[in-house]
């Protein structure tokens, strides 16, 4: 399983309008559980912290999406492990997680997976 440990926080800024944080990982890796070949995805994580909330900090991140490089795990999994893990966390407003999966045999795969109220703006492709 994911190290979740690795996990940070620091205190959202304050302020008195709501503002949207996004970060994109071009890395990412883990290996299909069924033929054990890499598999390789960009991440994307966008949140809203809570008022009072915390945010992720990124050398944490970073250290947290490596540590799924030998985890036999469907494209799926990942996706829903990242996003509970994240708002288990922090507790966000909202939060989306897409990964963008490499193709593999001519099928590419992108999976979304969201919690809370996502605004519309980003619900669309």
């Amino acid at each position: 399983m994911p190290d979740t440990s690795l996990l940070e926080t620091f205190p959202s800024p304050a302020t008195s309008f709501p503002f949207v944080i996004e970060h994109t990982s071009e890395e990412f890796t883990s290996v299909c559980p069924k033929t054990g070949h890499p598999d390789f995805a960009d991440i994307t994580l966008r949140y809203q912290p809570a008022p009072n909330g915390t945010c992720v900090e990124l050398k944490s991140l970073k250290l947290y999406y490596q540590s799924f490089r030998n985890e036999g795990i469907f494209y799926e999994a990942v996706t829903h492990s990242i996003r509970d893990h994240l708002v288990d966390l922090m507790n966000p407003a909202w939060l989306q997680i897409i990964s963008n999966w490499k193709g593999r045999g001519g099928i590419r795969s992108v999976i979304r997976a969201d919690f809370g109220d996502v605004p519309p703006a980003y619900l669309g492709r």
